[in-house]
């Protein structure tokens, strides 16, 4: 599937959309695209769309946040842009996050991809120009 985001008022009727798509595949959403592409940005509609409580922003430094939902479950944010090798990835205890069937958000899998299911929901967005984004699910 492929969208287009005119601008960034269109990311929460997008953001509903992925969440649809993805109860026929897994809880797992890697998000690839250049710095700047709205990763992030898009994650905080898919949270709102799952009714988070919290503050989304992006982990680059803490590696990963934890959001609450209204209904009690937590959403898990990655962002691996600063991690300079898997044993870091292994000590957070990545593998049980994706165990606990709770949503992971993921920015920048390249670095962990030989941990992730074969099933996850990878989205890349393209850059288009400073307000039009392409939006691939695959």
């Amino acid at each position: 599937m492929e969208y287009i985001s005119d601008n960034i008022f269109d990311l929460e009727s997008i953001g509903k959309k992925i969440i649809k798509y993805s109860k026929k595949k897994s809880n797992i959403f890697t998000f690839e695209g250049e710095i700047g592409a709205g990763k992030t940005t898009l994650i905080k509609n898919i949270s709102n769309t799952l009714k988070v409580k919290d503050l989304v922003k992006s982990p680059t430094f803490s590696i990963v946040n934890e959001y609450l939902t209204f209904d009690n479950k937590l959403i898990y944010h990655f962002d691996f842009f600063r991690i300079k090798n898997k044993i870091e990835v292994l000590d957070i205890g990545f593998e049980e996050y994706l165990d606990s069937s709770n949503y992971c958000f993921i920015e920048w899998p390249n670095i962990i991809q030989n941990f992730l299911p074969s099933d996850v929901n990878k989205i890349k967005i393209e850059y288009l120009n400073e307000t039009k984004r392409k939006i691939i699910i695959d």
